[in-house]
């Protein structure tokens, strides 16, 4: 049996044992089984006279940050990234997350092997709509649907080639192109099924603490310098979205002063979503940045609502607690992945907390 159909009896037997339709899981099977049949080994990309320059020197580039992972930061050495895809889209896929009206903890769907996850993917960005406008309509979520660049099989595809590097962001910057690997690669490492706070906070951890290293000892003086006036418009938006996240709990939980007299939730919730808008083009004039600089922040921010908040969450919550446990372990990665670990053995509540106290 070939490597193809292998994969496609592993993949539908899971869906027939799953909590969803069939339809939904084949439309998983076949998206990654296109994405696999697009990818070829990097060197081949290389000998070949119609890859581009610029696409040449991605590749060379990515290979080099793929060692890196592998020799300093103790990620698996295997074949994920060591392969190219072209899908000829800007996404490989959509994400479909949601909230209740007066919360920003995400709904959750539940799949074999992987448990219960914040979102729900589908390969094809209207199938993707079409999920988001359903679960509004007949559960009364808030919804956001975004594409994602990247996604990991968490090393159960290895043996077929491992996760292919994407056109959906072998063009980034350099230091954003080395921390979409880190992360992807750090999924590899420690795995936890339902709780997608602890997995994507660790990833995110690894890749910001590794594309540092990477920059720091690798990368040229521009390239340093393009990713730090980036990164210092990432971290002011993330502030601020922090702060509107505490607001916003604040208000849904009715502490700290929320509770008003003759203004119902809604009301306070409205004003706190027109107040983050304000503080952040307020924050935007202030930084001296031209506006297309912040384009991409500028289309989060006009669709923000619960949904992309409590999404946005699970990726940055827990990275303070993942980088403070990362100096208490000498900056050891190999150590470091251990206590990881060991907190992943823990139940979730205690686990947070852990983290949190750090």
């Amino acid at each position: 049996m070939s490597r193809i159909a292998r994969i496609a009896v592993l993949v539908a037997s899971l869906a027939l044992s799953g909590c969803s339709t069939v339809g939904y899981y084949w439309q998983s099977v076949n998206g990654h089984l296109q994405l696999m049949r697009a990818a070829k080994p990097v060197p081949d990309w290389l000998a070949d006279e119609k890859t581009s320059p610029k696409l040449k020197e991605r590749l060379q580039l990515s290979q080099r940050m793929r060692d890196f992972a592998a020799k300093e930061l103790k990620l698996p050495d295997n074949d994920s990234y060591r392969r190219y895809a072209d899908l000829q889209r800007r996404a490989v896929v959509w994400n479909v997350v949601a909230a209740p009206p007066y919360s920003l903890k995400l709904k959750t769907w539940c799949f074999p092997v992987m448990g219960c996850v914040g979102y729900r993917g589908y390969f094809d960005e209207a199938a993707a709509k079409l999920e988001a406008q359903s679960v509004a309509a007949t559960e009364g979520l808030e919804v956001s649907v975004y594409g994602v660049p990247a996604y990991s099989t968490l090393g159960w595809m290895n043996w077929a080639g491992g996760d292919p590097l994407l056109n959906t962001f072998i063009q980034y910057p350099e230091g954003e192109l080395a921390r979409m690997i880190f992360h992807e690669l750090a999924h590899q490492v420690v795995y936890v099924a339902d709780d997608t706070m602890f997995n994507e906070s660790f990833a995110s951890a690894v890749e910001k603490i590794g594309a540092d290293l990477w920059l720091q000892t690798q990368a040229s003086a521009a390239a340093r310098a393009e990713y730090e006036a980036f990164d210092a418009r990432r971290r002011a938006f993330k502030t601020l979205t922090l702060a509107t996240r505490q607001r916003l709990n604040a208000i849904y939980e009715e502490k700290d002063g929320f509770r008003q007299d003759g203004k119902d939730k809604l009301a306070i919730k409205s004003e706190a979503m027109q107040q983050f808008k304000a503080d952040y083009e307020a924050m935007k004039r202030q930084s001296g940045d031209a506006p297309e600089r912040w384009a991409g922040f500028d289309a989060w921010v006009a669709k923000a609502n619960n949904a992309s908040f409590g999404a946005q969450a699970a990726y940055d919550e827990l990275v303070p607690g993942f980088e403070a446990l990362f100096t208490r372990s000498g900056r050891d990665w190999a150590r470091f992945y251990d206590a990881v670990k060991a907190l992943a053995k823990l139940p979730a509540a205690d686990r947070q907390r852990e983290l949190k106290a750090s």
